[in-house]
């Protein structure tokens, strides 16, 4: 592949390096993982949290292992849509671009939400509309100012999350006894937790998303995966150490968890800060999400499973320009009505079944085309199982539902063509 930065036939400029690629799937998980899921998941697992959070780290690894070495292979956008065309056949790359466009579009909406409830809670829906509307217009005029735009919002975020550490573990009311497990603990509850958690741990996908627009895809894809998910790792397990030390049980009945954390460890005026790096936060993974689907569409439109109207790559930007204002638009509606709750439930679905998909696409690929260790496209793939059908029971029938039609809308498409 070529390391240039020029586009030609309709293709994607290649511009971005290692550290901008760390730095777009670093904006996916922060935002999404501390401040979305922390406290749902530390209802489902109890003090089982940490077990939870490991639990979805180990699926994570997996599915990150296995798409590194898939878009190495294939570098092109689209993702795990691309390699389960390539690998497994028509109809299962058309499920997992499908699967991710819907499961990604609701994890857009859940974090427009999240900007809103932060910076404007009684007006958290107008805020969250117009919070799209901007972040479409910044993907509009080129994925390299959208990654320069991550790179503040991703410095602000761990320079909050440094402070909530250091303030929660640095006072009198921490206590790390509160981290073991205690008789609450259900397998079923830690399942649940980690496939709650895994939504925070999905951003990486975005680096693969982009691998039309990345540098040398083969040296620099497999690199920023692995130094995004193990950083998002480290902060998530740091973050969830200092809030569980002091607030314990409590953290599961929290609306505002790290604000509550720091005001508990004795220090309150940090908590406005802390909403603001909520709020931020979510812009940029708002941001990193919105890229990733729009990069799906565009090679779904390609192959007409969408619309072809939709493949057009702007001239000037070199940034699928009509797919940026269709998946703006429906996230923006989206936004406007939904439940943060449920769209974080059933984007979790989804996304784990496209990274099902993922893993058993890894397993097709021989030695000499890069394939992992055989344990863990298993793993990965039974993990994915295991976890979506842990989930919450609506969550997990709506997931069905929707891809059920996704599937259905194949068939006939298909069966049309061939009359």
């Amino acid at each position: 592949m070529s390391g240039t930065s020029k586009a030609a036939g309709g293709q994607l400029a290649r511009r971005l390096g290692v550290f901008d690629a760390v730095v777009i799937g670093l904006g996916s998980m922060i935002g999404a993982g501390i401040f979305a899921a922390l406290a749902p998941a530390a209802a489902a697992a109890g003090s089982g949290l940490l077990l939870g959070l490991a639990a979805a780290a180990l699926v994570a690894y997996c599915n990150a292992t296995s798409s590194a070495r898939l878009a190495a292979r294939y570098p092109a956008s689209g993702g795990t849509y691309v390699y389960g065309r390539e690998r497994l056949g028509a109809f299962w790359g058309y499920l997992a671009g499908w699967g991710f466009v819907v499961g990604k579009t609701a994890s857009c909406a859940a974090m427009a939400l999240t900007v809103g409830s932060y910076a404007w809670p009684e007006h958290a829906h107008a805020v969250a509309v117009a919070a799209v509307l901007a972040l479409t217009a910044v993907n509009y005029v080129g994925v390299q100012k959208s990654a320069w735009l991550t790179r503040a919002i991703v410095a602000v975020v761990l320079a909050v999350l440094a402070g909530v550490v250091v303030a929660c573990l640095s006072a009198p009311p921490a206590d790390l006894g509160r981290l073991s497990a205690g008789g609450d603990v259900t397998v079923s509850g830690v399942l649940q937790a980690a496939g709650l958690l895994f939504f925070a741990f999905a951003g990486y996908a975005r680096i693969a998303t982009l691998g039309e627009e990345v540098r040398d895809p083969a040296r620099t894809i497999p690199r920023a995966v692995a130094l995004a998910l193990g950083i998002a790792l480290l902060v998530y397990a740091m973050v969830a150490v200092a809030v569980l030390a002091v607030l314990g049980d409590r953290l599961a009945g929290s609306a505002m968890p790290l604000a509550d954390a720091v005001r508990a460890a004795g220090w309150p005026h940090l908590a406005p800060v802390v909403r603001v790096g909520a709020a931020v936060a979510a812009l940029g993974s708002l941001l990193a999400l919105i890229l990733g689907v729009s990069r799906t569409t565009l090679a779904m439109a390609r192959d007409r499973h969408l619309p072809p109207v939709l493949a057009a790559v702007h001239p000037r930007f070199q940034v699928p320009h009509r797919a940026q204002l269709a998946v703006g638009a429906v996230v923006a509606t989206v936004a406007a009505t939904a439940d943060v709750r449920t769209a974080i439930g059933f984007s979790s679905f989804a996304v784990l079944v496209y990274y099902a998909i993922a893993n058993a696409s890894a397993w097709t690929l021989s030695p000499a085309e890069g394939r992992p260790p055989r344990v863990v496209p298993v793993v990965g793939l039974i993990g994915c199982l295991v976890l979506a059908l842990a989930l919450p029971p609506h969550s997990v029938i709506t997931g069905a539902a929707v891809l059920a039609v996704g599937a259905v809308a194949y068939g006939v498409r298909h069966r049309l063509s061939r009359h």
